[in-house]
């Protein structure tokens, strides 16, 4: 009777213990699953205030063009960036540092091309006084916070990321189910050196 007894006992804490290990391995799943989605969400964020900032690049061109003696080089100078950061696509179940860094370029290059067409703005009181132009204006640094607002929120969901994945034993679970460190990736990667678009 006494081993039968201690066979039921063992195989009870044995089960238990299966239970624990594989409630933790769903909850950590679950959790992971949770973070890279969020990833995921901030990127496509990130995406939506670059896509407005180009639609927007457009309208202020077609304003300038309006003064007939504005330099030419310089709208196609934007006209350039504007198609160069426009062709930068990133899918967003593989966002990598690489092609985050190729987009970040790409908009700080428009960035600064529209922030010489804005300097040059400045000679030419008529436009700038205009409705349409201030208009845009203020659209367009609405954008330039949302864009900032992204790139912090994206920034802070990788970390959040990264540092569950790294930490144990989370780090057992993440690399038997494939998540791996989004490497490249820093906390407020290029916050402070990224070109914002200013009036």
């Amino acid at each position: 009777m006494v081993p039968l007894k201690k066979n039921r006992t063992g195989g009870f804490i044995i089960g238990g213990i299966i239970l624990v290990i594989g409630i933790f391995l769903i909850t950590t799943y679950n959790g992971l699953v949770k973070k890279d989605e969020k990833v995921k969400l901030q990127w496509n964020e990130v995406q939506n205030a670059y896509q407005r900032r180009l639609s927007l690049i457009p309208n202020i061109v077609n304003v300038v063009k309006g003064v007939s003696e504005f330099e030419q080089t310089t709208l196609e100078k934007i006209t350039e960036a504007r198609s160069k950061a426009a062709s930068v696509n990133i899918n967003t179940n593989a966002v990598s540092a690489d092609e985050f860094n190729k987009q970040a370029a790409a908009q700080d290059e428009l960035a600064a091309v529209t922030n010489n067409l804005i300097i040059r703005i400045e000679k030419y009181p008529t436009l700038k006084g205009t409705a349409a132009y201030s208009g845009l204006q203020t659209q367009l640094e609405g954008t330039e916070r949302r864009i900032k607002v992204a790139r912090k929120d994206f920034n802070e969901a990788i970390n959040s990321y990264n540092s569950t994945v790294r930490s144990f034993p989370t780090k057992l679970v993440s690399g038997m189910f494939g998540f791996t460190e989004k490497k490249g990736f820093q906390s407020d990667t290029g916050a402070d050196k990224s070109i914002e678009i200013k009036f």
